[in-house]
């Protein structure tokens, strides 16, 4: 088994793998750079190093993150999600020095990281993918050739993109000539690659994906889907586990295709295979080579530690389950709590966090890095929290969603919990009926009212007013 683990990373998902280190027995290193001096993640670690003032450099330099593990005497680095999670040359520099990569291979990060390298395996493999360009677009003639075939509207897709960005939807020649170029300027910026592919637009689907699990042994299965519909552009907002849309039969499929993909590139370790769906026609999106944010919500319905099982699939260890063994119980919803303003059109509300009460009670589970007194730092992921509630079943999940919203105090900061409030409400979501349209098709539930339980807080204010005057 592991010693001493690197984490590679910070916030929630950091004090995350913390967590599951200590249960283990494994000393955890946590690393920071001058923002974060004082965050959650750095307090829970066994040790600290500072990477210096700048806010991102040192999260993304990945020659002294891995020196720092060789020089703290690490035997692996977790590398989390973002930053340089799925960075093949992160991977392959711990490969060369000696230090386990909690993930896939280098080679399989940079064959999945390539969408148009993806495809061409997932079509090899039997896996159903869009109709689209069968490699990168070379220029906008041979843009508006292959859109002339396929049909409007499309997608134009960079090649090395992730997370909703470098993506653009066009209905007509004349916005593909406009956004073409827009797509290869954000694709350069974003990612250093000015390569960029189309797909065949599908409009209004589900976004369902597939958390599966690889050891080095060749044994794959997966933990069933997570349905990601309800996001705003391209931005997953409520997660959910096991989609309250799909047939068993459907289920079924979907899984059974998200073990092919994964087989199919010699894959190890956690990772997710997405997928969009329209009718019963299911289409390969993409697969994240990374534990992903909405990890939270597998883990709810089946029980399993997926952060646990990513250690001890690093250590070599085959996995304690075949398919057969790994069945699911009820629904679970994730809630990406985000310090961001949705009245103000989503805008980012970063700084200190006066007063902050954790919901609790039965099936509710908060992940986070804030405490009262904690400031937001404007340089990363609006994210502050995560937000996750099981129930039996789907109505009474919503409702346990509905009151652990409520239950949360966060003040100083706007934040999405409100707007959430809203969606739970909403008859098609509570009947289970939603796509990614959802968000974009009901603005009216932008217009609620930001008053909460004055009663609370005139206790809040009344307690403050008394510290102060020292009673």
């Amino acid at each position: 088994m592991l010693k001493k683990i690197l984490i590679a990373n910070r916030g929630e998902i950091a004090v995350r793998i913390v967590r599951a280190c200590s249960e283990m027995g494994i000393r955890s290193v946590a690393i920071y750079t001058e923002p974060d001096r004082y965050a959650l993640h750095v307090k829970r670690a066994d040790e600290s190093y500072s990477l210096g003032e700048n806010p991102l450099e040192g999260y993304l330099d990945p020659v002294r993150l891995v020196n720092l593990a060789v020089e703290t005497g690490c035997d692996a680095i977790h590398p989390g999600y973002g930053f340089l999670s799925e960075n093949a040359k992160f991977a392959r520099l711990c490969e060369q020095n000696g230090i386990i990569f909690i993930g896939p291979k280098a080679s399989v990060i940079e064959k999945m990281g390539d969408k148009t390298a993806a495809r061409d395996s997932m079509r090899k493999a039997g896996v159903p993918i869009t109709p689209g360009s069968d490699g990168n677009l070379e220029n906008i003639e041979e843009a508006l050739t292959v859109a002339e075939e396929i049909g409007y509207p499309i997608m134009i897709k960079a090649t090395s993109g992730g997370g909703g960005r470098g993506i653009r939807r066009c209905d007509t020649p004349a916005e593909l000539k406009q956004q073409f170029p827009r797509v290869i300027s954000e694709a350069t910026k974003a990612f250093g690659s000015a390569e960029v592919f189309m797909e065949k637009c599908i409009v209004n689907p589900r976004h369902i994906e597939v958390q599966v699990l690889a050891d080095s042994h060749g044994n794959v299965v997966h933990l069933y889907e997570r349905d990601c519909s309800i996001q705003r552009r391209n931005q997953k907002l409520i997660e959910i586990a096991p989609s309250p849309q799909l047939t068993p039969e459907q289920r079924n499929y979907i899984g059974g295709l998200a073990v092919k993909a994964t087989e199919a590139v010699g894959y190890e370790n956690a990772g997710t295979v997405e997928f969009l769906l329209t009718g019963n026609q299911v289409y390969f999106m993409e697969m994240n080579t990374r534990i992903q944010v909405e990890h939270t919500i597998t883990e709810q319905i089946t029980g399993i530690d997926i952060v646990r099982e990513q250690l001890r699939i690093a250590a070599g260890e085959t996995l304690r389950y075949r398919q057969e063994d790994i069945h699911y119980r009820g629904f679970a919803l994730q809630f990406r709590i985000n310090a961001e303003d949705p009245k103000n059109d989503f805008l980012p509300s970063f700084g200190r966090i006066t007063h902050y009460y954790a919901p609790g009670g039965p099936g509710v589970r908060v992940d986070t890095a804030i405490y009262t007194g904690y400031e937001i730092p404007p340089y990363f992921d609006s994210m502050c929290l995560k937000l996750v509630v099981w129930a039996l079943d789907w109505e009474d999940a919503v409702d346990r969603g509905r009151r652990a919203l409520d239950d949360m105090r966060l003040h100083g900061i706007k934040t999405t919990a409100s707007y959430y409030q809203q969606i739970l409400k909403h008859p098609d979501f509570r009947a289970g009926k939603f796509d990614t349209s959802f968000v974009a098709a009901h603005p009216e539930l932008l217009t609620y009212s930001d008053k909460r339980h004055p009663t609370a807080l005139a206790l809040v204010l009344a307690t403050a007013i008394a510290a102060h005057a020292g009673w």
